[in-house]
């Protein structure tokens, strides 16, 4: 079928064109956002959006400002950009290994099934006072904003500041010498 007659279906609401143009089109689609994502199944997720997206928007498609795929294309790599630019998407790269970290921290497991990385980052907390700890946990296990943490804390984001200066810099002790 030639893909003029496709596209005019498809923007008439042709569920059958689109079930062809979406078998034509939606493995490249998804690899290209895959590209820019890099999270297969969440990549999957925006690609259905995309095709959604097109469906309630095909009207807007103008065969005389360029090829149907490049337009689907630009539409793919927008919501790809617009995902990676997210917060939910930055706070899920922040918090990629927080939850192995937060359970080292709470963990009162027997001593001898930790390997040695688990029970040095224990010592370097443990000598940390409670303040320290929970500024620590807020700011970079939790992937809280400064301003967050003033509020979950009700302190002053300048106190939040300065408590977080000083606390790496006793962890950075804490690491020298130990």
């Amino acid at each position: 079928m030639q893909l003029d007659l496709l596209v005019e279906r498809f923007q008439k609401k042709d569920a059958s064109a689109f079930e062809t143009l979406y078998g034509m089109y939606s493995k490249n689609i998804c690899g290209v956002i895959n590209t820019i994502v890099k999270n297969e199944s969440r990549s999957q997720e925006i690609c259905q959006d995309v095709f959604v997206k097109i469906w309630n928007n095909s009207s807007s498609y103008n065969v005389s400002k360029g090829r149907f795929f490049t337009w689907i294309l630009n539409i793919a790599r927008n919501a790809a950009i617009d995902e990676i630019r997210s917060k939910s998407y930055k706070n899920e790269k922040k918090n990629l290994s927080a939850d192995y970290f937060v359970s080292v921290l709470e963990s009162r497991e027997d001593e001898s099934n930790a390997t040695i990385d688990t029970k040095g980052l224990k010592m370097l907390i443990q000598s940390l006072k409670k303040k320290c700890v929970q500024i620590i946990e807020l700011l970079y296990f939790r992937g809280y904003t400064q301003k967050e943490v003033a509020e979950e804390l009700a302190i002053p984001v300048g106190t939040v500041k300065t408590r977080n200066r000083s606390c790496l810099s006793k962890l950075r002790e804490n690491m020298i010498v130990k």
